[in-house]
């Protein structure tokens, strides 16, 4: 009798995937509340103390909120079923999110950069006011702080949770540099500490900016993730009875934990007889799936003698 897989698992599997989503948009609502009503505070700070580095660090929550506006919209929209023109659903929508948000980063990266740099070059400028630039920073230190452990929940498993949280983690960065900079100046009068706070928060920005960016173009360009081995797939399929070989082997991620497997497995004749396929089928399911985290698998089972005439262009 062949194996057959419980039929609550595969709901259990939707349940979670849906309560996580659902969990996901609480946490998104409840962070663009908080970096949106400090937002306000912070650009105001910045005119008032004529600060740069406020003022980058506003741009840089401003940039915060609306990537979190928009990975709430694509949790929405990834929740969608899939349908006969969406065959996996709309997951990947959080991919494209993260790459907005990716690009936003580095947006903000270079414009602080240039004007840190414009301020830091040039005579005089404006006066800055330490006290306001202090007291405006330690308030946004506290929001972004609060706004991290909302979101850290979900940054695991969600590229696109992850880019919210790597944005906020920068603009908390980012506080801290406003900070530093404001007790340099008034303890010290050095007002172009606020032109050298602009440039670290660029700094910070810039890596956190390109490690989205790559992480993105793995899973857009159907790159094997990060944490699969191929290798270890393969000789974990070699090791099951009846199989004899495996070839087209293709590991790609709808999103980030969305992994999707195919391949072709060649197997012993009796395997093609009976219930003996079905339970191969249920058996390599089970396996990449409780090994290597694979929610979708596909094998095509055939004969020797039909793999001899195959094309062999993939791993």
């Amino acid at each position: 009798m062949a194996l057959a897989r419980p039929p609550s698992v595969e709901h259990m599997g939707h349940d979670h995937s849906h309560a996580d989503r659902s969990t996901n948009r609480t946490r998104l609502l409840v962070a663009i509340g908080i970096i949106g009503a400090f937002l306000l505070v912070e650009v105001v700070g910045a005119l008032l103390s004529g600060s740069l580095s406020l003022l980058a660090d506003a741009g840089h929550m401003f940039s915060d909120l609306t990537g979190l506006i928009i990975a709430l919209v694509a949790t929405v929209i990834a929740a969608r079923p899939a349908n006969d023109r969406q065959t996996y659903g709309y997951q990947r929508a959080e991919v494209f999110a993260a790459l907005f948000n990716g690009v936003v980063l580095t947006v903000v990266a270079v414009g602080v950069s240039i004007e840190g740099i414009r301020r830091l070059i040039e005579p005089g400028g404006p006066e800055v006011q330490g006290g306001t630039m202090l007291l405006v920073a330690v308030l946004g230190l506290a929001a972004n702080i609060a706004a991290m452990f909302v979101l850290r929940g979900g940054a695991k498993d969600s590229i696109n949770m992850r880019g919210a949280y790597l944005e906020v983690f920068g603009d908390m960065l980012g506080s801290v540099a406003v900070i530093i900079a404001a007790v340099v100046i008034m303890t010290t009068g050095f007002e172009k500490a606020d032109a050298i706070a602009s440039l670290a928060i660029a700094v910070m920005i810039a890596p956190r900016a390109f490690s989205l960016l790559r992480d993105v173009l793995r899973v857009l360009s159907q790159a094997v993730p990060a944490d699969t081995n191929v290798a270890e797939i393969r000789a974990h399929i070699l090791r099951t009875p009846g199989v004899v070989d495996v070839h087209d082997v293709h590991v790609w991620a709808i999103t980030t934990g969305s992994h999707v497997f195919s391949a072709h497995v060649v197997v012993e004749p009796e395997v093609l007889s009976g219930d003996a396929g079905g339970c191969l089928l249920d058996e390599l399911s089970e396996c990449l799936e409780e090994h290597f985290d694979v929610a979708h698998s596909t094998f095509q089972l055939e004969p020797a003698t039909h793999a001899a005439h195959e094309d062999h262009s993939h791993a």
